[in-house]
């Protein structure tokens, strides 16, 4: 009991110098729990979602998806014959049947041909209004769809774009344009997380979408009263025999969630390791927190042993205050991760995603996972300066304040950095040399662990040397406040080394993450530059086909020398070793696309590749199945026959366009599968008249006004977007990264407070001997920079060691060009002087205000 007055009072006194390691743990904590509510809610609002739409029985074609969005590759979605719907009507045990049918393979724009589809990346979907739908959706204004020039819209859709009755839109697939007037405007009775969706009458769907009437792409029933889904979805299938997929509302529930749970898994895990990382990080700050907290109070700890404390008793009562900060900190974690789930929730809607807090999900394993954690990490991280106020003795009492003992790192830590610092160098260098890019990222994963640990704990030794360096650079040009700045700094190495290690973590991950992003793309861009001999790319950057009309009017253009069409389809491969491989992707192309992209080849010409009966293998598929030039390989192609096509050439497996593809000729494949199951264009390749390249791309865009469900783009546009993939991606993790260097920024500011409450007497015995205020200030903000740019350094040293070493992994996948963003780097690295000047600014205000007299009567 004693020894918890004792942690409850220190805590209590010390309440102030605890708040920033109780943040630490707060953001960390909240971070965790923010994440695991975000994702619990939005599985209860898909959840909802499917099992609210899911018919009681749903029958679909056999090679539809279980989710229903399959769409074939000519671009319109697998359907069953209108005749189904009378022989499920016929069923006994059904109440009610209807047809349906959808389709996500087209673009809906309003009267200026501005897309309506989500900027979420939500699909677009057009159906026809049915009984089904009526369950789960309102029309709040309107009518539902009747004849050709009708069309209900969501409202959440219609919110967004300010459309309203009588408004004209138009439905672009792959059969043509349908124009139709917004009759009517429908309200979800669930949440609905982010779809854009369309309703047509029966009749106007299926020409509309499929071109043609009698079909359906799914049948619903639903069962009479006491007949089970299960047993409904028995009988239907008797009725039907195998030729149709039959699923009962459970299972079409089942199967949606399964679509969306990789993507939510992904997001999941990934937000969880940034948790993870700004936890580790904080793991600093506590550290840092409790030695000198440990070390301000030598004396008293010293005294406690005199008078008969216990070792135990002083490393319990240490203990159990990280406990009170770490409870503390992770109650408050939870509460703050529930108000960050909405935060996200908000941020999701604002950029199409709607979630309801409605549906706001805390399963009570949440709070007990924050708690958890927050509490295990904080005692952990306590558990050395615990320690080590545990071997205090009792002649501490009659020594000043501090511990000489932490003046300087020991020997023996630092040889250990040094050796795992050296093995995990080693590791990076193995990584470099590996063969294999599945073996390097073993070497990588375990060299960055490796290093990263050595270098915090070498920290200490490099924190005097680096310090130094950067004093002469940056402090001296300060004179004496400078040097005093620096001495200070180097006056606890150690302290410094995990001051600075905090801010390292997070500075090396951006820094290996712009390191391989740039890579990425100067690679990218290098390999385009050299494969790439066509002017310009054609495409639909939402996964659309090209329709014949499209693929008309760019050939119509009359400033384009050639236009080479591109198609994909599957089809089963029977191998000479034997081996069938199906659904295996053959690619369909003119033979001019030997030009248009320079495909190296180690064995033959592409351009025989073209030739009648004839195809092209990469090198990996090639001695993975004992195929040489002039081997046969036969291939049933798919809604087509089966042909036996000779190998002409084989390409390198380590292209970046294209890379694995398998060639033959659009001729050779038009031959073994008929012109109604031809597959449509993925994209094309146009290459302009010599010395018309700007006129030609002018002409394109008109060509392709009334398509604008298709981009056209030339190198440089390409060159553009591959960019700005990237730099959204890494624009992201490096906002997640910002949570590590926000709890590292509070690890300065910490250290910094502690370090002014630990100087209190010789801050104002230096005041006493003319040191202004202001001079004081500077001094503490120039510590404190320093501190600052000594983490930047050496995390933007290893996280560009990192990052040439995945750049090397790289290069086996094709992508060679080694680009360090100089830009970045020096940019963060000013950036983190400007940290430590932030991070300075409460510590410094309150060591300018001491009172002279009172700071200096301070024992």
């Amino acid at each position: 009991m004693t020894v918890l007055k004792t942690s409850m009072r220190n805590f209590l006194a010390h309440k102030g110098r605890m708040a920033l390691s109780a943040v630490a743990v707060l953001l960390s904590v909240a971070f965790v729990c923010g994440t695991l509510v975000f994702t619990d809610t939005m599985s209860t609002t898909f959840d909802k979602l499917f099992a609210a739409t899911a018919s009681d029985v749903t029958v679909s074609a056999k090679d539809a998806s279980d989710g229903g969005e399959t769409t074939s590759d000519n671009g319109k979605p697998p359907t069953i014959p209108a005749s189904v719907l009378a022989d499920v009507r016929d069923v006994e045990g059904v109440k009610t049947a209807e047809g349906a049918l959808h389709s996500t393979s087209l673009t809906v724009v309003d009267g200026d041909k501005e897309s309506l589809s989500p900027t979420s990346g939500g699909p677009t979907i057009v159906g026809n209004w049915t009984a089904n739908d009526a369950r789960t959706m309102k029309i709040t204004s309107g009518a539902e769809p009747q004849g050709p020039d009708q069309i209900l819209v969501d409202s959440d859709t219609a919110d967004k774009h300010g459309l309203k009755l009588g408004d004209e839109i138009g439905v672009i697939s792959v059969v043509g344009t349908h124009t139709a007037k917004i009759s009517g405007i429908a309200d979800f009775t669930v949440t609905n997380p982010g779809a854009a969706i369309f309703f047509l009458d029966t009749k106007t769907a299926q020409q509309a979408l499929l071109g043609e009437s009698g079909v359906f792409t799914n049948v619903n029933a639903t069962a009479a009263d006491g007949v089970s889904d299960a047993q409904l979805k028995k009988d239907v299938t008797a009725a039907l025999g195998g030729d149709y997929k039959v699923l009962t509302a459970e299972e079409s529930a089942e199967a949606g969630q399964q679509d969306v749970e990789g993507f939510m898994s992904v997001m999941k895990y990934a937000m969880l390791g940034f948790a993870g990382i700004a936890f580790l990080v904080g793991i600093f700050l506590i550290i840092n927190t409790f030695s000198m907290l440990v070390a301000q109070r030598t004396r008293e700890i010293g005294l406690m042993r005199a008078i008969g404390s216990s070792r135990k008793q002083v490393n319990r009562s240490v203990l159990i205050e990280a406990l009170l900060l770490g409870v503390v900190g992770s109650v408050l974690g939870v509460a703050a991760g529930v108000g960050l789930a909405v935060g996200l929730m908000k941020l999701m809607g604002s950029i199409g995603m709607e979630l309801s807090t409605d549906d706001l999900t805390v399963a009570w394993t949440t709070p007990a996972i924050g708690l958890l954690l927050g509490v295990v990490v904080t005692v952990l991280a306590a558990y050395l300066p615990a320690r080590r106020a545990g071997k205090i003795s009792p002649m501490a009492a009659l020594r000043d304040a501090g511990a000489p003992a932490d003046a300087r790192a020991g020997w023996i830590r630092g040889g250990i950095g040094t050796l795992l610092t050296a093995v995990g160098a080693f590791a990076l260098y193995l990584t470099s040399a590996a063969d294999k890019a599945t073996e390097g990222s073993m070497w990588l994963g375990l060299g960055v662990v490796l290093t990263l640990v050595g270098f915090v704990l070498i920290g200490p030794l490099l924190a005097s040397g680096v310090v130094r360096v950067l004093g002469v650079v940056v402090l001296r040009v300060f004179g004496p406040v400078g040097r005093m700045a620096e001495r200070n700094a180097l006056r606890n190495p150690r302290r410094t080394g995990a001051t600075g290690a905090a801010l390292m973590i997070g500075l090396a991950l951006v820094a290996c993450l712009s390191v391989v992003g740039s890579s990425m793309v100067a690679s990218a861009t290098d390999e385009l530059d050299k494969t790439v001999g066509t002017d310009f790319i054609i495409q639909s950057d939402s996964g659309q086909l090209l329709t014949p009309q499209a693929v008309k009017a760019v050939q119509d253009t009359p400033e384009l020398e050639r236009v080479t069409e591109y198609k994909w389809t599957e089809a089963d491969f029977t191998t000479p070793d034997g081996k069938t491989l199906e659904k295996t992707a053959i690619t369909a192309a003119d033979p001019t696309y030997a030009t248009d992209l320079r495909v190296e080849t180690v064995q033959g010409k592409l351009s025989d590749a073209y030739r009648p009966d004839s195809m092209s293998v990469h090198e990996k598929f090639a001695e993975d199945h004992g195929i040489s030039i002039g081997s046969t390989i036969d291939i049933a192609f798919k809604d087509g026959s089966t042909g036996e096509l000779t190998v002409r050439a084989i390409t390198s497996s380590d292209a970046v366009v294209d890379a694995g593809a398998m060639y033959t000729s659009i001729d050779t494949l038009a031959k073994y599968v008929p012109a109604d199951r031809m597959p449509l264009d993925t994209l094309l390749f146009a290459t302009a008249k010599e010395g018309q390249q700007d006129a030609a791309y002018t002409a394109l865009k008109d060509s392709l006004h009334d398509y604008p469900q298709y981009t056209v783009r030339d190198q440089t546009d390409y060159k553009e977007a591959l960019k700005d993939q990237i730099g959204q991606l890494l624009n992201m993790i490096y906002g997640l990264l910002a949570l590590a260097i926000v709890v590292a920024i509070l690890g300065v500011v910490n250290t910094l407070a502690l370090s002014v409450v630990e100087r209190t007497r010789e801050i104002g015995l230096m005041r006493a001997i003319g040191l202004s205020r202001r001079q004081l200030r500077r001094m503490i903000r120039l510590e404190s920079v320093v501190i600052a740019l000594f983490g930047a350094l050496l995390g933007l040293g290893l996280g560009m060691g990192w990052g040439a070493t995945a750049q090397q992994l790289l290069a086996l996948e094709g992508l060679k060009v080694l680009e360090i963003p100089w830009p970045t780097i020096i940019g963060v690295f000013i950036g983190s002087a400007f940290v430590g000047l932030f991070a300075a600014l409460v510590p410094a205000f309150r060591a300018g205000r001491m009172n002279v007299l009172n700071a200096i009567s301070t024992e």
